[in-house]
């Protein structure tokens, strides 16, 4: 006698969470490729970005500060257990990003609230590992 493989709901329960964490991958890897990019213009020196930082009137070390977080949070995307540490600190980055944008320089904000919405659902699906890492940093 043959057994014939059930369809039973723990082999279609697994899909859906498999698929889920494969898109959260690909933001994560695609926020840290934009975020980085721009963190190395910035510390690079970018006239567009040493232009942005002056009409900002804050000075330029507030360019190479921006630009080294920016850098530090694209490769923290990228480590599994700081990924929603880095989420949460770009989204704070970009919540500045955007009120910058649109009160200071006066410019749509649509980029960086595109990006903060994107940090946060990674933030959000990377929050179990977050308490883990912060619960094992404040143990020691």
């Amino acid at each position: 006698m043959s057994t014939i493989p059930q369809n039973n709901s723990e082999t279609v329960a697994h899909t859906p969470g498999r698929a889920s964490s494969i898109g959260v991958w690909i933001l994560q890897v695609v926020l840290a490729a934009i975020i980085a990019s721009g963190g190395i213009s910035k510390l690079a020196g970018d006239p567009v970005m040493v232009d942005m930082f002056a009409d900002i009137g804050a000075g330029q070390w507030l360019r190479y500060l921006v630009g080294a977080l920016e850098v530090a949070g694209g490769v923290g995307l990228l480590i599994p257990a700081l990924a929603g540490l880095a989420s949460l600190g770009l989204a704070a980055l970009l919540t500045g990003a955007v009120i910058t944008d649109q009160f200071v320089l006066e410019q749509s904000p649509w980029l960086p609230l595109a990006l903060l919405v994107v940090a946060a659902v990674i933030a959000r699906t990377r929050w179990s590992r977050t308490e883990a890492v912060v619960g094992t940093l404040f143990r020691r």
